[in-house]
């Protein structure tokens, strides 16, 4: 969440920064205004209750003096309930002031390009080379299909379009994927978590997809009438684990790996690549969660991109890291580096893992603080896909395809089938 006293002390430096996210001037303006109206009637509010002490506690003068006391009952009385409604206009004010400050996005750190869509995304660096085929490259879906692996078709029967069912070999290569990705970040120090793919409304809005991003979530209810989602990633719960918690300076980084399957509705997305497994409602993927210090975030951020663009590099599949331009990053976001996997029968990169800082924007809202010294410190979260499995299988699928339209295997994962 963005953090409100910053924006009343910094508001031209903050708004210039939002801008770039094409955030509207005004909007932020209006919740300057009302963080202002929220102070004063709070002040306000205080000033009635002090005044309210101080008169209560001339009763006992008043009596032993012999004065009449009704005058000043009348004034308490007045005073109570002045008290009492800017107690409550406060509690009023207070509650737009959060619902307003939660739809506003992490301002972009300075380090991150400026530019309106992925048009204006820079090129950190590729890596290896995309393969010179021979024969024109079959797409994964055909591939699939002839194979058997891929089933669209029943997928779609017993639930709807967008969901895939794998066969066979497609199965065992998934399982390979994820236990490979699982134990490679474990190499790289991120330890491994098995968490709920539901979760209360409160994990959702603590890092970040509620309330603006509700439309592209899948809802259930319990039975006690509350309202709980499905993971879109296992960001979600393995970031909330900290929840409302004070970390001793000394457990900091934190650094969580998990597989979990990840459900969205990609409300946004018709028409877009509804040809495959590029985008579906249902899919698995391996995340990296990092909880640090703030002057240790960036640093983190670097060795999360590393791990996800090893492990592509161990499948030998050519792939390319984006730095995103403030217009193209997500909602959470301070910084984004996009891996890009090469997709042979589209020939061009497509993105495979998002590695990003969100600075202590998530922790504002999840109230997850650090130990520093005598105070409380908000921490930096960091999160990235190390893989997205389902693209991952498309990569190799196509990558590894031979003229006759088999498919090798890569050579570190053959000893997880």
């Amino acid at each position: 969440m963005l953090d409100v006293r910053a924006l009343q002390n910094s508001f031209d430096e903050i708004a210039a920064k939002l801008s770039k996210r094409n955030l509207d001037r005004e909007l932020l303006n209006s919740l300057r205004e009302l963080a202002f109206d929220t102070k004063e009637t709070k002040k306000k509010m205080e000033e009635c209750l002090a005044l309210q002490n101080e008169k209560s506690r001339l009763f006992g003068q008043y009596k032993k003096e012999g004065k009449d006391t009704n005058s000043l009952k009348a004034e308490l009385d007045k005073l109570k309930q002045e008290a009492s409604e800017y107690e409550a206009r406060t509690r009023e004010l207070e509650e737009k002031l959060i619902a307003l400050a939660l739809t506003i996005p992490n301002p972009p750190d300075d380090s991150v390009p400026q530019g309106a869509s992925e048009e204006d995304n820079v090129l950190v660096k590729t890596v290896l080379e995309p393969k010179t085929f021979e024969f024109a490259p079959k797409d994964h879906v055909e591939l699939g299909e002839a194979l058997g692996w891929l089933d669209f078709e029943r997928a779609a029967k017993i639930s709807k379009s967008r969901f895939v069912v794998l066969k066979g070999e497609a199965a065992r290569l998934e399982r390979a994927l994820i236990n490979f990705m699982i134990d490679f970040n474990a190499s790289r120090g991120f330890e491994l978590y098995s968490v709920p793919f539901i979760v209360n409304a409160d994990t959702m809005q603590g890092t970040g997809q509620l309330p603006k991003f509700e439309e592209d979530l899948f809802r259930i209810e319990s039975d006690e009438e509350r309202a709980f989602y499905l993971i879109p990633t296992a960001e979600v719960p393995l970031t909330n684990l900290y929840y409302d918690e004070i970390i001793p300076s000394e457990n900091l980084p934190i650094k969580m790996t998990a597989h979990t399957p990840c459900f969205r509705k990609e409300a946004g997305s018709a028409g877009r690549d509804t040809r495959g497994m590029i985008r579906q409602h249902q899919f698995h993927k391996v995340e990296l969660v990092a909880i640090t210090k703030p002057e240790e975030s960036m640093a983190m951020l670097d060795e999360m991109v590393s791990c996800a663009s090893d492990m592509l590099c161990e499948l030998g599949l050519p792939h390319r890291l984006m730095a995103l331009c403030s217009g193209d990053m997500g909602f959470s976001a301070a910084k984004t580096i996009d891996i890009e996997v090469w997709i042979p029968s589209q020939d061009k990169y497509r993105e495979i893992s998002s590695v990003s800082n969100c600075g202590d924007f998530q922790a504002r809202r999840a109230k997850i603080r650090y130990k520093d010294g005598k105070a409380n410190r908000l921490v930096h979260t960091l999160n990235g896909s190390s893989l997205a499995v389902g693209r991952t299988l498309v990569a190799i699928m196509e990558n590894y395809q031979g003229a006759d339209g088999g498919i090798d295997i890569p050579e570190a994962l053959k000893k997880y089938l």
